[in-house]
């Protein structure tokens, strides 16, 4: 999950510590890139950003004058990463902050478009100069293959972390998407774009408000041909009755659901998942897809708890989340991100930047917000609907204005190291708090049971019974001993200058 560094690049405070030779070492962040900018006033010049997938990190010449690394960006990055581990690890105890059944936006469904948006910034800054263009190409086309390995791995079944200690996956039934690989497919569509028009791009702007647009039209032409193909194919296509095994259930049972419909937004009939079923296979989508907690499915709504009995049959059905068609509108999010990158570059002055983030912001938040209530595109990340894109990404470029204006125009630094330093080790949080993998090694150390780790006791005697509340309890544990935890551990890394890069 390269989380593209530091929201945007504009920096306009002194980063002694980062630069300075350490600019290399930046390091990709999940889906970061890097980095610095030119900053116009005084001495502001700094050097582009290495990206994080260092795609020409090591073509560009450091330039002469003092750079100084966008601490923006990986605050961004590293707030992205908090809020998935935050709502992964305690959404369940507190439903309201996990992802939305259907229809509607929680907390846990801005985290992958924040991922997007901040891999297209890093994307603008870290492919600003290109020496070679195939060079550059390898490198982003071996990045995606390693994105695309570490997904696998990690949420394709073979790993059971942290709370099952057995590994392997029954290859008919591994799971093929998730979130790297969408980040995957995302980031090579739009750096590809990116290196391929490289000699189309101007070095300054024409007059008018339009010019960062046409100047980059072959970038919104690419975001224009995912969203064209997505809303035909959902208002399109035919969707005919299909079945399921539940393999959940004690028995294995066959269920039928009717559909033969088009332009279906629901959970049932949609386009979305009967193109995931042609694709991927039925066997091979997410089993435990979040509209169980629909009132349709169960009466612990918006919790999770037992089906009813007279349940749909679809409650019981696999449906991918991160799928194909879902995954080629979220190409736009990308696209908007690098735009945000473009802005970063080409215009000096930090109003005008802001100017520019916080109307596009606001426009594409209000644009989401009247599809919704309109009724006329419901707000859906299951979907990945046009209205919940124009949403979550008006928010990620308020979000990053904001700290943009706190960060590197005021300079309050301080109160954000802590994300700053998640940020930059964001693939190694990823890795060992989103998913797991820390917990599941500690856990492996048990004393007569499984249930009897160090890990089991700090939940049970440090946080759920000193609190006399396993709600409170959860949630304090995550903040801790998650979440702080490696907080401090990546402020260390940072400080011995260790990153983990893709």
């Amino acid at each position: 999950m390269d989380e593209a560094k530091r929201m945007e690049e504009g920096l306009n405070t002194p980063h002694n510590d980062y630069h300075k030779g350490e600019l290399k070492q930046e390091i990709e962040k999940i889906n970061g890139e890097g980095d610095s900018i030119e900053h116009d006033r005084d001495t502001r010049t700094t050097q582009e950003g290495e990206s994080v997938q260092q795609i020409v990190e090591q073509e560009q010449p450091l330039v002469k004058q003092k750079t100084r690394r966008v601490a923006t960006l990986d605050a961004f990055r590293g707030l992205t990463i908090v809020l998935m581990v935050l709502v992964d690890d305690a959404g369940g105890a507190y439903p309201r902050i996990d992802h939305s059944p259907w229809n509607g936006c929680t907390l846990a469904d801005f985290v992958m478009p924040f991922f997007l948006f901040i891999v297209g910034v890093a994307i603008a800054l870290a492919l600003k100069r290109i020496p070679k263009v195939k060079y550059a190409v390898k490198k982003i086309i071996l990045r995606t293959l390693k994105l695309l390995f570490w997904g696998i791995l990690l949420q394709g079944g073979y790993s059971h972390a942290p709370d099952d200690l057995s590994y392997g996956v029954d290859m008919r039934f591994i799971r093929w998407c998730g979130i790297l690989q969408r980040i995957a497919l995302v980031y090579c569509v739009v750096a590809l774009i990116e290196t391929y028009t490289t000699k189309l791009r101007p070095s300054t702007l024409k007059p008018g408000h339009l010019s960062i647009f046409t100047a980059y039209r072959w970038q919104w032409l690419g975001g224009f041909v995912a969203f064209v193909i997505y809303m035909v194919t959902i208002f399109s296509l035919y969707v005919p009755d299909w079945s399921f095994v539940d393999y959940n259930s004690d028995k294995p049972k066959r269920y039928t659901v009717e559909c033969g419909m088009r332009g279906h937004l629901g959970p049932a009939c949609n386009a979305v998942g009967y193109v995931d079923r042609q694709v991927w296979g039925v066997n091979h989508l997410y089993s435990q897809p979040v509209w169980t907690r629909l009132k349709a499915c169960t009466l612990s709504s918006p919790a999770e708890g037992p089906l009813r009995k007279n349940a749909p049959a679809w409650c019981r059905a696999p449906f991918e989340p991160e799928g194909f068609l879902s995954s080629v509108l979220a190409i736009l999010s990308g696209t908007i991100g690098i735009h945000y990158g473009h802005v970063l570059i080409h215009f000096k002055g930090h109003f005008e930047r802001l100017k520019q983030w916080l109307s596009m912001g606001f426009v594409l938040l209000t644009l989401g917000l009247i599809l919704h209530f309109t009724d006329a595109i419901p707000i859906n990340k299951q979907l990945y609907s046009f209205s919940y894109v124009c949403f979550t990404a008006g928010a990620a470029g308020i979000v990053f204005s904001v700290f943009y204006l706190l960060i590197d125009v005021w300079g309050l630094r301080t109160p954000f190291l802590f994300l700053e330093w998640i940020g930059m080790n964001a693939m190694l949080v990823f890795v060992m708090a989103a998913q797991g993998i820390f917990a599941a090694f500690v856990n492996g150390w048990y004393y007569k049971d499984p249930d009897n780790s160090l890990v089991y006791w700090i939940q049970n005697h440090v946080f759920t019974n000193v609190w006399h509340s396993e709600r409170l309890g959860t949630l304090l544990y995550v903040i801790f001993a998650e979440i702080t935890f490696w907080g401090v551990v990546a402020g260390i890394l940072h400080k011995l200058g260790i990153y983990w890069k893709l």
